[in-house]
């Protein structure tokens, strides 16, 4: 155990210099894997070998706030994120979020396992960046270079820009500096809420939506007002389509899966007379 521990530390350093894991399975080299974080699940449901992945968080079998299938999370054992348990099955490498409780860390270091800590990427870059460092972490340097080259893969939106107002759930919006907002812009709208001066978190009221729709009205909410039937009678003022809210909990693969809902809805609008 101390040499794969020591083989883990240093690829946490060092990326780059980590070998490639069989495909078919984890191999020797591949380390055990305990996930503490829903984001972090995402990924290594993508990139690891089934058997490397002892068990994931147990928030990715809440459906409400998953970015993974039910089908695919059902194959998957989860933990609670105590200590206790994650020592139990001891992993080679446990990872988490860098708001893992510093106690719960201790605990599992103590236990003698390796704990590498993210924080959630702000940007297409970012995401792809910590795609290829838990890939070489999992010893799947290949699998994770094909799914960082699927998140960053350049767009070319059509000009000019849709004026379009992302509704996410407790009827708030998302400022410019998030990876949602980047997505937008890469695929050709532009941002109601900026324009109008609001910022990350604040709160739009269905009467301001009414009051001054914008082309493109993403509803990712089920708030009252997000499903009130007079948004119906609105369409005509502008388009509304559904953007499901997991597509905003996470980087990673979800990337992909938000860029082709937001390609669709832009193929929408262009088709409406």
């Amino acid at each position: 155990m101390g040499g794969r521990v020591a083989m883990l530390a240093a690829a946490l350093m060092a990326s780059a210099c980590v070998a490639d894991a069989p495909a078919a399975g984890g191999g020797e080299n591949a380390p055990t894997i305990v996930s503490l974080n829903p984001c972090l699940d995402a990924i290594l449901v993508e990139i690891a070998a089934p058997d490397q992945v002892l068990a994931l968080s147990h928030y990715s079998r809440d459906p409400a706030g998953s970015s993974i299938p039910p089908a695919i999370a059902a194959r998957y054992g989860v933990t609670g994120g105590t200590a206790e348990e994650v020592i139990a099955l001891r992993p080679d490498l446990v990872l988490a979020s860098v708001f893992l409780p510093q106690p719960t860390r201790s605990a599992l270091e103590r236990a003698g396992l390796t704990v590498a800590t993210f924080g959630s990427p702000a940007t297409v870059a970012e995401s792809a960046a910590q795609v290829r460092e838990v890939a070489a972490l999992a010893g799947q340097r290949t699998k994770g270079e094909a799914l960082a080259a699927r998140i960053a893969a350049p767009s070319t939106p059509p000009a000019p820009a849709i004026s379009a107002l992302l509704w996410q759930p407790g009827e708030i919006v998302a400022g410019e500096q998030t990876l949602i907002a980047e997505l937008l812009r890469q695929e050709g709208f532009a941002s109601h809420a900026a324009a109008r001066g609001l910022r990350q978190a604040d709160m739009v009221t269905l009467e301001r939506v009414l009051a001054d729709p914008p082309r493109v009205l993403l509803v990712a909410g089920d708030a009252p007002g997000q499903r009130h039937p007079v948004l119906a009678e609105a369409f005509k003022a502008m388009h509304i389509a559904p953007f499901d809210p997991a597509l905003l909990y996470c980087g990673g693969p979800t990337i992909p899966k938000a860029r082709a809902r937001l390609r669709a809805i832009r193929a929408e609008v262009e088709r409406a007379p």
